[in-house]
């Protein structure tokens, strides 16, 4: 018998019944830093080109990298190397078979989280 109400139900998992998880946001968060470094190595690869072009054309890419607005892309950047370092090593330590269970996942989810915003911290005092 052909079910009469299939059209009226909800995508299974729908975004209204769905609850995130620290194990897909640390997951999510995992490629979007990876991406986003991209772009950022695009900006360092930028003022390399600049800085063998011309004394003008650096002093442009310089002022936009050393700008408010430089630091900020520059220090978040930062942040998701180390982030997306940490979330390697995670990853490493589960394809050993380690650290699958619930409780542990979650753990090593907020030690990289608060590891890469401890260990950008240091590389900004530091550096």
């Amino acid at each position: 018998m052909a079910d009469v109400n299939r059209g009226n139900r909800p995508l299974s998992p729908h975004l209204t019944i769905y609850r995130p998880q620290l194990t897909s946001m640390t997951s999510i968060l995992t490629r979007i830093t990876g991406n986003a470094l991209l772009i950022s190595s695009l900006l360092v690869v930028w003022w390399f080109l600049a800085a063998a072009s011309s004394p003008e054309y650096f002093a442009i890419a310089n002022g936009v990298l050393t700008s408010w607005f430089g630091d900020l892309v520059m220090t978040l950047s930062l942040w998701g190397l180390w982030y997306h370092t940490l979330a390697g090593v995670r990853h490493l330590i589960w394809d050993q078979g380690v650290g699958l269970d619930l409780e542990t996942a979650y753990k090593l989810g907020y030690a990289v989280i608060g590891g890469s915003v401890v260990l950008t911290l240091l590389t900004i005092v530091i550096i």
